[in-house]
């Protein structure tokens, strides 16, 4: 199965649409940006959408920073002591640091900030279970009192996968986790202008002028200094890949995050344009399902489902035949890196042994609602290989497809289908949170807490641990292969390939670094 658009629209369409912005950005130097998907959600800790991941990159700061070669540094502290054989973190803020209302960021925000994400991000929820307590000592310094030794600290607070542990003011992280903040006020290096936000069109960013970078290090994706040379950056959301693509050509946008594959070989033959394989551990394709509700909560139906399933087909279909730019045989780590293997690779099924089986486990027949994104091609071409595979499997489907935002707003509900809940959603997630046990949220089994999908598997949590208490490296890679093989076992999702995707970006841009897009360290000539 593959797919193709076709093109349509105009540079002259593309030109129309960015007008307005250049009209109230006169005199400003200015970076048009076309990010992967609508920014539908705006609260980092309510959301893991890759989107509003990188959307708070900009307007929230975090207290240590992430390179692109994995090591963690201070970012928003200047550093730290451990006392006590490890059982006391004494963090402290760099001097000069202010929110975007020009307030002085204190460590009661910081503490306030960390409590709340650490009420929802799977990272967050395991260093709040090693704590006995986390204060403010003074206006300076954080304290973290543990039940036991956790080394990790700074790789958790400072992590660049989503639910990132964004600063706020106090006021705000004193909002429930489970409800949206509705202001938009960090210290990071970019105010938002939620008075130019237009909901499916725009969101625009403004350098903020109070910001002080890192003195020390080098800017390397989330580390070392954030120095913005943008008056203003502007993210337009163009759902029609013809019209995103002629106004990447004319000039009318500068960089263009995620090009659906077939317009790749067009974008290459263009001087003006660079295209590039922007972060080498790419996509990892999910079909996750809701364990909450039948017939997904029964894993003998998932394991059934899971062996008919052919990588290849949905990896065709969202990227097209270029093997160089997809992987099949892919496990519960990214590949390439030090936690892959390929421990408990299951045989496969034919479409009618796997149907068999699952009436075998006890499906009846219950509908199943399956949720698609149709304004993000590779999703929607997944969703449709995932849709035609369900049904060939004997399941009533009730494919119900819509906008990425309004995808992310519902696979927060917990309901049943006929109350408005989701049994299956095919997507991706980067392969950055796949490294291992510990950053890979979508393994995380434990039930009610989990990302949606919700699995539980108490056997899968007994492991994680594990892995975190291994010795050293050997042990670490053996912990997780044992974890792979009960992964298989339990699915609390389906593998379904890994997809390297490439980004592009006018020549006049410079500093473009690996990882996700970041708007520090780049400029414009």
């Amino acid at each position: 199965m593959r797919r193709r658009e076709f093109l349509i629209g105009s540079a002259l369409a593309a030109s129309s649409l960015a007008a307005p912005s250049i009209a109230r950005a006169q005199g400003a130097k200015l970076l048009k940006f076309i990010p992967q998907a609508d920014l539908a959600v705006l609260d980092p800790v309510w959301t893991t959408a890759y989107v509003t991941r990188n959307h708070a990159a900009m307007v929230f700061d975090t207290l240590y920073g992430q390179d692109s070669n994995f090591r963690t540094s201070p970012q928003m502290v200047e550093g730290h002591v451990v006392e006590n054989d490890g059982l006391q973190w004494t963090l402290t803020l760099r001097e000069g640091l202010k929110f975007h209302d020009n307030t002085p960021v204190l460590a009661r925000d910081c503490v306030a900030s960390i409590q709340r994400w650490g009420k929802r991000d799977s990272m967050g929820m395991l260093l709040m279970a090693a704590c006995d307590e986390v204060s403010a000592s003074g206006d300076r310094k954080i304290v973290f009192k543990l039940k036991r030794p956790f080394p990790q600290l700074p790789d958790v607070l400072g992590k660049a996968t989503n639910n990132l542990a964004a600063i706020m003011p106090e006021r705000i992280a004193q909002t429930d986790p489970f409800k949206q903040v509705t202001e938009m006020i960090g210290s990071g290096p970019f105010r938002f202008k939620t008075d130019e936000r237009q909901p499916g069109a725009l969101a625009v960013y403004e350098k903020f002028a109070g910001y002080v970078p890192c003195p020390t290090g080098t800017t390397d994706w989330m580390a070392g200094p954030k120095v913005v040379k943008f008056d203003r950056v502007e993210w337009h959301t163009i759902p029609d890949s013809s019209t995103a693509s002629s106004a990447l050509q004319t000039g009318g946008i500068d960089w263009w995050e995620l090009p659906i594959p077939d317009l790749l070989p067009i974008l290459k033959q263009d001087a003006n344009l660079k295209v590039e394989i922007q972060d080498p551990a790419g996509y990892i394709g999910i079909m996750r399902m809701n364990q909450l509700h039948p017939p997904f909560d029964n894993p003998a139906i998932r394991r059934a489902v899971l062996r008919a399933v052919t990588q290849a087909d949905f990896m065709q279909a969202a990227v097209g035949d270029d093997k160089s730019m997809w992987k099949d045989g892919v496990g519960f780590f990214c590949p390439g890196t030090p936690m892959a293997n390929s421990a408990g690779m299951p045989s496969p099924l034919s479409i009618d042994e796997a149907r068999k089986a699952i009436v075998a486990a006890g499906y009846k027949g219950e509908k199943i609602v399956m949720l698609g994104a149709t304004d993000i091609p590779i999703l929607s071409a997944v969703a449709e290989v995932g849709r035609d595979l369900l049904v060939k499997l004997g399941f009533n489907v009730d494919y119900q497809a819509t906008d990425w935002g309004t995808v992310v707003q519902r696979r927060a509900k917990r309901d049943g289908v006929d109350a408005g809940g989701w049994s299956v959603i095919d997507n991706f997630t980067g392969g950055l949170d796949q490294l291992n046990p510990m950053t890979h949220t979508m393994l995380w089994s434990n039930g009610a807490s989990a990302a949606p999908g919700w699995p539980s598997s108490p056997k899968l949590e007994e492991l994680r641990a594990a892995w975190l208490s291994a010795p050293d490296e050997a042990a670490r890679k053996k912990a997780a292969e044992a974890i792979q093989v009960q992964a298989f076992e339990d699915v609390p999702y389906i593998p379904l390939g890994q997809y390297l995707y490439a980004t592009a970006y006018r020549k006049t841009i410079s500093g473009v670094g690996k990882g996700f897009p970041v708007f520090w360290g780049i400029d414009k000539a």
